[in-house]
């Protein structure tokens, strides 16, 4: 199937129309760029020029999501059902079955492995300004991880100022080094910051100068 095609037609509408037929696609499926809007010249006959539009296909998101993972899953030999929906321009995917502790991994890594790759198939051959962010989860394992960062966050912030020297975490990766900046950027009293190397680099909780 062609990714996308320019038309002709004696306006605008008529060009997406021959497009579509084409394309053998409804109008929802596609982007619509106008090319050249065309004109009906002098009595509508001397100097008429056709519009011109190119449609482009729009990826199916959730159908490359659900093949992707079905088969990745299957071979797992984890039953589940996949849950998917695209919200504030992040691609959603929740999956829900018995036995999701061995899909979760320790602290989460199988879990950011498989939405590492979700994210490159569903980004694969995508422009500069079309990547779509991709938030994998399970059990509400994110929110209940996110929550325990904010604790030990806090906890950890308490004992910086307490004992007025700094502490340095374990390596964690970007999402959650992210929520330990967040959860302490208006800290009255201590500040954060990332040292090292991926996949070892780590956040350090200090005091501000």
């Amino acid at each position: 199937m062609k990714k996308w095609i320019e038309a002709i037609g004696k306006n605008v509408e008529s060009a997406i129309e021959n497009g579509l037929k084409e394309l053998g696609v409804t109008r929802d499926k596609v982007d619509i760029e106008i090319l050249d809007e065309g004109s009906k010249g002098v009595f509508g006959i001397i100097g008429a020029k056709p519009a011109k539009v190119r449609l482009t296909i729009k990826k199916d998101y959730e159908a490359i999501a659900k093949s992707f993972l079905r088969d990745v899953l299957d071979k797992m030999g984890i039953k589940c059902e996949i849950q998917i929906k695209d919200e504030d321009d992040i691609l959603k995917v929740n999956l829900v079955g018995p036995k999701m502790g061995a899909l979760i991994g320790h602290r989460g890594e199988t879990l950011d492995a498989l939405q590492y790759l979700l994210s490159l198939v569903i980004n694969k051959d995508s422009g500069e300004n079309e990547f779509k962010k991709v938030l994998l989860d399970t059990q509400n394992y994110r929110k209940k991880r996110e929550e325990t960062l904010i604790r030990l966050a806090n906890r950890l912030a308490y004992k910086v100022k307490r004992y007025n020297k700094s502490i340095t975490l374990e390596p964690m990766n970007p999402y959650e080094r992210r929520i330990i900046h967040a959860a302490l950027q208006n800290h009255p009293d201590v500040t954060t910051y990332s040292i090292g190397e991926e996949p070892f680099r780590k956040v350090v909780i200090d005091l501000k100068k």
